[in-house]
């Protein structure tokens, strides 16, 4: 028997990573995510998946974010009991993450029941449910960063810091084939750039059989800058949306991205630079998520606050109960408020952007990748209106972008990455990326002088043998479970800022006329069309 590496997830998507390690001695996983984007990518969560969970022997875990561990209390729905190796930190993050979506899942599907019972339609049960995250939290194991593990027969891994978020690790793992060898592979998890406030650069040693790296950014640049020169950027921004009069709402991630912002924004204030009335991060999960942080300050590499003083500024208010979120809307001016979701698609962000989007006073600060189809990419966009929670919002407020939070490496520092860690005797699979910066990076490798067929593009659920000598067997499904097109493209999005379009249309129409004229030539068309 040989060893074969499944594509699960983050296959022409940056989302729901998830990868399967079929060898002699067994099965196992790395990272199982939950899909994000548009509806019909998050549909993936909700149908089968393609392997018996009671199966699986063990999950790697490479950090907290919900795109690579959301999927976890599903597994254990599902009736895996095996456990889930990961970091300390991580393990620390997870136990909130993980309760907080089940949270999510339930209210989401009871809020569609109410639905259906109008309807007089059947329920349906929510993808899983706070009871199965208490069943996954039982079974973390936590290692250090460096220390070889045997989780199984024929298998041992290591951490290595990723550099991304707390806890976050590449894995190298090398499993035995049966025949006598080891094959090496290294699964980069989520890198971070060169530059981030708490941690080290990502770091891992060299020469494997198949390397696996994210290309999130691949294609794309941000421009070099410093910490120093990023907080100048906040700074700039801050500034200039108090001048405009409004509040400054910022679409943050709960995990990572507002905890470097109340870092930073902090060290503004004690600096003298900025004066807000008022910072509030609106996320009773972040609050949690912050608590962690403290916890583990003494990992921290580069910080200008010492434990005691992070996050904790006199003018900053984490807000948790619902009735203190809906004051911050009495604020009309002079707050920054903080909320996820990062991409605006849930949670308490959309309240705050319904309720400024339309003041000509207010600003929106993007500061983390906003994905295709989701509500933060079309108001990034420049949509002149969108819709929130069903109503038409118009947009009158002022929309900024500032790219240097990410939390990910971009291309060159992916590069980089890769050269550090080669030679790929096998191949070099790049994942966790839309085709375009896969392209990208693929094309940078082959300029390198790596083979074509030796760098990988995998599609979801597609197969390889994986042998010491080089590639052997590809396998690909018979059916897709989503066409590649919508990862990017989705009809429910297009159908939305279609209807959005033709009412502009024909409320700008000078005649009643044009207006039925229009009507009569989309008829038309439509008819032509069947």
């Amino acid at each position: 028997m040989s060893v074969t590496l499944h594509f699960h997830g983050a296959a022409g998507t940056v989302t729901g990573s998830s990868y399967r390690i079929v060898h002699p001695g067994g099965q196992f996983l790395v990272d199982c995510g939950l899909f994000q984007g548009n509806k019909t990518v998050r549909e993936l969560n909700l149908k089968p998946q393609p392997y018996d969970p009671k199966a699986i022997d063990y999950l790697l875990l490479t950090h907290a974010h919900i795109d690579h561990c959301g999927l976890v209390p599903k597994l254990y729905r599902e009736g895996f009991r095996g456990p889930i190796h990961l970091t300390a930190p991580t393990g620390g993050l997870i136990e909130f993450l993980l309760e907080d979506g089940a949270g999510i899942q339930e209210s989401e599907a009871e809020r569609e029941n109410r639905k259906r019972s109008r309807r007089g339609e059947p329920p349906v049960e929510p993808l899983y449910q706070v009871k199965d995250a208490e069943e996954a939290l039982k079974h973390r194991v936590p290692h250090e960063y460096q220390q070889w593990v045997e989780p199984g027969p024929g298998v041992r891994f290591r951490f290595w810091n990723a550099g991304h978020i707390l806890g976050s690790a590449s894995i190298e793992v090398e499993v035995d084939d049966g025949e006598g060898q080891k094959i090496r592979l290294l699964f980069s998890g989520d890198l971070g750039p060169d530059e981030k406030v708490f941690y080290k650069e990502p770091d891992a040693p060299s020469g494997f059989d198949y390397i696996l790296s994210e290309s999130t950014y691949g294609g794309r640049e941000r421009e070099d800058y410093t910490l120093n020169q990023r907080r100048e950027a906040l700074k700039t921004e801050i500034n200039a949306a108090l001048k405009r009069g409004g509040n400054l709402v910022i679409p943050t991630f709960a995990v990572e991205r507002s905890q470097e912002l109340l870092h930073d924004i902090g060290y503004l204030i004690k600096s003298g630079e900025v004066n807000p009335h008022l910072v509030f991060l609106d996320s009773p999960l972040a609050r949690k998520v912050t608590g962690v942080y403290k916890k583990y300050a003494g990992m921290f590499d580069d910080t200008e606050l010492g434990a005691e003083e992070l996050f904790s500024d006199n003018r900053f208010r984490i807000v948790e109960s619902v009735q203190e979120s809906k004051d911050i809307n009495n604020i009309k001016g002079g707050a920054i408020i903080m909320s996820a979701s990062g991409m605006c698609d849930a949670g308490r962000i959309k309240h705050h952007l319904r309720n400024n989007l339309i003041r000509h006073d207010a600003t929106v600060l993007f500061v983390g990748y906003q994905a295709p189809g989701t509500l933060g990419s079309v108001i990034q966009g420049g949509a002149k209106e969108v819709r929130i929670h069903g109503s038409l919002v118009p947009i009158r407020g002022t929309i900024r972008t500032i790219s240097n939070y990410s939390a990910h490496a971009d291309h060159s520092e992916l590069m980089d990455w890769i050269r550090e860690r080669l030679p790929a005797h096998g191949a070099i699979f790049l994942t966790h990326g839309e085709d375009k910066g896969r392209n990208a990076m693929r094309e940078a490798l082959i300029h390198l002088g790596i083979g074509g067929d030796q760098v990988v593009m995998p599609q979801l659920d597609d197969a390889f043998e994986l042998r010491a000598s080089g590639l052997g067997e590809v396998t690909k499904p018979l059916a897709r479970r989503i066409d590649p097109v919508q990862f990017s493209r989705d009809w429910h999005n297009e159908f939305s800022d279609f209807t959005i379009q033709l009412s502009q249309h024909l409320h700008e129409a000078k005649t009643d006329r044009e207006r039925l004229e229009l009507m009569q030539a989309l008829k038309k068309a439509l008819e032509n069309a069947a």
